[in-house]
C-alpha cells in the first residue's frame, strides 16, 4: 500500500525498492540509428511512393520543366506543357512525357524538337566590333585599348566574359565574347569546323586567277592553306575588296594567303562567324546574341 501523502504532496516516507514497478517492454529498435541512415530511409521512401518533396526541410532542387520553358521564351507554361505531353522535350538526351519534371537550368541540357535551349540565365553571350588597333585582351599592361575595356563594366558587377579567339590589332570586326567555356572551347577546336568571313582591302586589282589560287591551296611555312570560299566583290583604282571565307584557325592566315598571292592586304574585317552576322554595328559597339543565333552556333559545334 502507497504510504500516505504529506499536505505538499510529498510521500510520508521513502518509496521502498518493493514498490518499484519494473517493465518488461522491449525497448523500439533502430533508436539510436544515425541521422544519415534515417535520411537515405526517408529518401528511399519517398521515391518509391513518387513523393515530391525532400526530407530534412531541404529547398527544392530545381524548377519545374514549364516554368523553366517559359522564362527561356519557348512557348508560355500551358504551351509548354502541350509540347512535353507530345513528347517534344528532351532533357540531357532524354524525351520527357510527364509534367511537373524538376531541372537545374544551370546544369541540364534541354532541347525542343531536337533544338537546344538556353536556360541557363548565368550564361552571357555577346558580339563585339573590335575596331582597330584594340587588343583581343581583357587587359592590357602596357595600357593599349583592349577588349576588356569596352566590358569593364560587366566584369566589375561579377560577371567573367572572356574573348572566343582572337583578332589581331589592326584587323577589325566580330568577336565573341561570353561566359560559356563550353561553347567558347568548341568554337575555337579545328575538329568543328567553324567558318569565318572576311572582307579584305587588298593592294591590287584581283581577278579570277586569285580565286582560283587561294581555293586550291597555298602552300605556306607551316603548311598548305586553303579558303573554302573566295569572292572578289570589288576592285578600283589599284585596289580590291576580297571576300574569304574559311575554316583554318592559324595565326594571321588571311593577310598571309593574299600576300603570298601577291595581293598585300591593307585592311581586313571578319564579319561572319558561322550564321552569326556583324551587320551594322558600329566600330566599338556591343550587342547581345538572339536565340536564333545561339542556336545555330549551338548546332554548328555539336552542342
Amino acid at each position: 500500500m502507497t504510504p500516505p501523502a504529506r499536505r505538499d504532496g510529498t510521500p510520508d516516507k521513502k518509496q521502498r525498492d518493493s514498490d518499484i514497478v519494473v517493465s518488461n517492454a522491449k525497448p523500439a529498435r533502430n533508436q539510436h540509428v544515425s541521422k544519415k541512415k534515417q535520411k537515405a530511409t526517408a529518401e528511399s521512401v519517398a521515391r518509391d511512393l513518387g513523393a515530391d518533396w525532400l526530407v530534412d526541410d531541404e529547398k527544392p532542387k530545381g524548377e519545374r520543366l514549364q516554368k523553366v520553358l517559359a522564362k527561356a521564351g519557348v512557348a508560355s507554361r500551358r504551351h509548354a506543357e502541350i509540347l512535353i505531353d507530345a513528347g517534344r522535350v528532351e532533357v540531357n538526351g532524354n524525351v520527357i512525357l510527364k509534367q511537373g519534371v524538376k531541372v537545374n537550368p544551370a546544369v541540364d541540357v534541354i532541347r525542343v524538337d531536337g533544338v537546344r535551349v538556353n536556360v541557363n540565365e548565368d550564361q552571357e553571350y555577346f558580339i563585339l566590333n573590335k575596331p582597330r588597333g584594340m587588343q583581343s585582351t581583357m587587359s592590357d599592361d602596357l595600357g593599349r585599348p583592349c577588349v576588356g575595356d569596352v566590358v569593364s563594366e560587366k566584369v566589375a558587377s561579377g560577371q567573367r566574359l572572356f574573348h572566343v579567339g582572337r583578332l589581331d590589332a589592326d584587323t577589325e570586326g566580330l568577336l565573341i565574347l561570353t561566359n560559356d567555356g563550353e561553347l567558347a572551347n568548341r568554337l575555337m577546336h579545328p575538329k568543328y569546323e567553324v567558318k569565318k568571313t572576311y572582307l579584305a582591302t587588298v593592294l591590287g586589282e584581283a581577278d579570277n586567277k586569285l580565286v582560283r589560287q587561294l581555293k586550291e591551296g597555298i602552300e605556306l611555312e607551316d603548311g598548305l592553306a586553303k579558303a573554302d570560299f573566295v569572292q572578289v566583290v570589288d576592285k578600283n583604282q589599284g585596289f580590291s575588296l576580297v571576300r574569304v571565307e574559311l575554316h583554318e584557325g592559324r595565326k594571321h592566315i588571311v593577310r598571309r594567303l593574299l600576300k603570298e598571292a601577291g595581293y598585300p592586304v591593307q585592311r581586313l574585317v571578319r564579319t561572319k562567324l558561322h550564321t552569326v552576322q556583324l551587320g551594322d554595328m558600329k566600330p566599338g559597339g556591343l550587342r547581345a546574341l538572339n536565340s536564333n543565333e545561339l542556336t545555330s552556333l549551338y548546332k554548328a559545334v555539336g552542342m
